[in-house]
Order: structure tokens, then sequence, then C-alpha cells
């Protein structure tokens, strides 16, 4: 295990928890990193997903044959896309001093949105998400840089990783509780001011609940933050066996891509469909379980039982990945989870359509075959990549041109949904994508692995690791 970076690597002036760390025993940095990255990563999503947990029922989009929640889904993904591009040159190159004031201005301005979205007719009500999409795509690539380019990475990112898994359930069942007033009732069995803020909040509408569930999880969010600050930064050991993590300029961007493009545009096109897919399941998870037969009235908490299920079998897969000290051989790994999760799509739906498998169960594989293949994408996979190929730069950068690609997908597929399937159900498309994906994007998987490996041959590995 790593060794916490050395004081002599650190900027005068910090406190004396931040001083602690730079000397704290390795499994003690590890667990307060772990701890601030998915603390951050996890209350993100109460201000981006919540919406995605009402139904919106009947409503429509300015007369259209879009269904409002659709509008709503696709609205905030294209301010999300459109922030992963911009995210591209801001987050490979924004300096340190400037991070943690960046995420919580970030966070504040998507707040802001979904008050918007509250109070605004309703087709304004796209416009409000499509602007509380922009500032939260930036923020994965900010949490990154406090935890890339160290011997734990991959512990570090996993744990981040995981945050959106288990937070996607959390946040969507705590805002089905805010609307049925589950949340007031629980308000009002506190002390103090729980009676008046339990009368106050009532049951939620669907409309109020976004913002209302923001501000619930705003206190961790800036707790997150506050910690991450406090890390350390790499240490020499860190650098050189994972290479080290700078700030990228144009020239710098340009010269990665051209030597890494036909490898960039294979992974690039698995994660254009995989993307898609993650937040299609994501988007309609209460309406796909619903057609499956389970309402909520009977399962309150089902799709964070799902999740939970899911982020423990992404755990175990990244625990592999971080004990392989090889770098080309940690990328062949992650290649390997990675095309062996979307087989499981494929496997996970034969024995639903044979009837092996139930439906929670089925949900519950494709959510662990998908995130099998998509968590690498943000974070292990690329920072793996750097090291085998000694790369100069940093990891943010190719995750923020995949993302980019990715989000674009996810717009695209949507609209494909409601405008070229409209007479598919959530449940049939969703199927049907299922196998498109297995075959599409184990094959671009597959190829992409090929690709990086025989370039990572002509990259030497680090030598011994030097003590700090």
């Amino acid at each position: 295990m790593s060794t916490p970076p050395s004081s002599s690597l650190q900027a005068p002036g910090r406190g004396r928890f931040a001083r602690w760390l730079e000397t704290a025993p390795s499994a003690a940095f590890v667990l307060i990193a772990v701890t601030a990255a998915f603390t951050t990563y996890f209350s993100m999503y109460a201000f981006r997903k919540p919406f995605a947990a009402a139904r919106f029922e009947g409503l429509y989009f300015m007369g259209t044959a879009i269904g409002l929640k659709t509008a709503l889904v696709i609205g905030q993904i294209i301010g999300y896309a459109l922030s992963k591009w911009v995210g591209i040159k801001f987050c490979s190159e924004i300096a340190p001093g400037r991070r943690a004031k960046t995420l919580v201005t970030l966070v504040l301005i998507a707040e802001f949105a979904l008050l918007l979205f509250a109070v605004v007719p309703d087709p304004l009500k796209v416009v409000a998400l499509f602007f509380n999409g922009i500032p939260l795509g930036m923020i994965w690539g900010l949490v990154v840089w406090y935890l890339e380019g160290r011997r734990t990475s991959e512990i570090l990112m996993a744990g981040l990783a995981c945050s959106f898994i288990v937070a996607s359930g959390v946040t969507k069942d705590f805002a089905r509780a805010l609307m049925a007033g589950t949340i007031a009732d629980l308000w009002a069995h506190l002390p103090l001011l729980g009676p008046l803020i339990g009368n106050a909040l009532g049951k939620v509408s669907e409309f109020w609940m976004p913002f209302i569930t923001g501000l619930h999880f705003l206190p961790f969010f800036l707790f997150g933050v506050w910690t991450l600050q406090q890390l350390p930064k790499p240490n020499a050991a860190d650098v050189a066996t994972r290479a080290p993590r700078t700030p990228m300029n144009g020239s710098d961007r340009l010269a990665f891509l051209r030597r890494f493009g036909l490898g960039m545009l294979l992974l690039c096109t698995a994660y254009f469909f995989l993307t898609a897919y993650r937040d299609f399941r994501d988007n309609y998870q209460v309406e796909i379980f619903e057609e499956l037969g389970y309402r909520y009235d009977d399962n309150k908490v089902i799709i964070s039982q799902a999740e939970t299920l899911v982020t423990a079998g992404v755990i175990a897969a990244m625990a592999l990945l971080n004990a392989i000290h090889g770098n080309r051989k940690a990328l062949l790994t992650a290649f390997i989870i990675m095309t062996g999760g979307l087989l499981m799509l494929g496997g996970a739906t034969a024995l639903f359509s044979a009837g092996w498998v139930n439906g929670f169960w089925w949900m519950t594989l494709t959510g662990l075959g998908s995130y099998l293949a998509y968590v690498p994408f943000n974070a292990m996979l690329f920072e793996r990549l750097m090291a085998a190929t000694r790369a100069t730069g940093t990891a943010v950068f190719a995750i923020y041109v995949a993302d980019s690609v990715g989000y674009t997908g996810s717009v695209g597929i949507q609209l494909f949904k409601d405008l070229a399937q409209k007479s598919s159900t959530r449940l049939g498309f969703f199927q049907t994508y299922t196998w498109f994906l297995c075959i599409v994007g184990s094959t671009c998987l597959i190829a992409a692995a090929v690709y990086f490996l025989r370039r990572s041959q002509t990259a030497a590995e680090p030598g011994p690791t030097p003590t700090s």
C-alpha cells in the first residue's frame, strides 16, 4: 500500500488536519480520501437525479408527442453533455487552488436552477434543467484531480465511482419519500425545529421535490469538498509509479489525441452507446420496474436494493484492479472486466427471456454488467492507460473526451426512443437496446484492448518504487 505524500511537496499554511494527513498511516489516508470523494459525488447526485423519480404523468412538452419527462431528461442531458465538452478544456487546465471554490460554486448554481424549475411555467422547466446540468457535468473531473496519480488511485476512484451507483438509487428513493410525505414524518419526530420543518414540508410536489432534495444534501456536499481540499499531493513514490499528472494546454491535448487517436475512437464509440444505455436505465428505472410488476407501494426501496448489490460487485472488481501492480497487466485486466460486463448484459437478458431469472434480478444484473463497463471509463481505465504508456498530462482530459461523446449519445438515444420508437414501451426498448450494446460495445472494447496493449509495450514499466 502506498505511503502518504511527503510534506516536502505541500504548500505552506495548511491546517492541522491537512498536516496530519501528510504523515498519516496509509490505511487512514485511503479511508479519509475515499470518504471525502464518495460524500462529495454522492451528494452531487441529489442535485442531478431526483427529478427522475417523478413520473410527470399525462404532461407533454409544448403540445408535442414528447412527454414532459422525456423533455426534462433531454434538457438536463444536453446541459450535462455541453458541460463535458467545456470540461475537456476547463477541467484539464484548472489550477489546484481554485478547485474547492469552483466545486461549491457549481453546485450552488445547480441548486438555484432547481429553484427556477419549481416556479417557472412547464415549457421553461426544460430550460431550468438545462442550466442545472451545465455546472454538474464538471464536478466529476474536479474530484478526480484530487485522487489520480497515486499508487492507491484504484481504491480511491472505486470509492468515488461507487458513489454514483448508490446515489442514483438512494436519492431517487429519497425523492419518492419526499413526495409521499415520509421525510416530513421523519422530521416531525425530531426535536427542536423538526416538527416545524415536517409541517412545512408535508407531501412535496413533483416540481418542488428536486430543490428540496438538494437542500437536504447540501451540508454533506460542503463537508466532502472541505475534506478533499485537505488531501496532500501525490508523493515522489506515486509519481515514479504512475507518471506525473500535470495540467494540459491545447498543444498537449492535441498531441495526446494524435498519439492515441484510433484507440480513443474505439473507446468513445463503445462509450457513446454505453453512456446512453446507463442513462436510460437510470432515468427510467421507476417506469421499468413498474412495467416489470414492482409497484412503489409494495417496493419502496427496490431501486436502492438493486443498486446496492450492483455496488458490491463493482467494488470487488475494482479491488482486483488495485491489487495488480504492473500497469500493463492492470490495463489488460480492466479491459477484461469491461468486456465481461457487456457480455453479462446479453447473458442476463437471455436468462430473463427464458424465465430463469425474475425482473428484479434482471435489472440488477444489467446494472452490474453496465457499471462494470462504465465505471472504469470514469477513472481507472485512463489512470492505468496513462501509467502504462507513460503519457504526460492528466487522466481527467481523456475522461472528459469520452464523457463528452458519451453524453452526446445519451441525448441521441433519448430522442430516438421517443421519436422513432414511440410505440415501444420503456421496458421493450431497454431489452432490445441491451442486446445491441452487448454486441457492438464488446466488439469495440476488444479492438481497443489490442490497440492500447500494443502501444503500452513500447513504454517501460517504472523501476522499484522509491520510499518517501
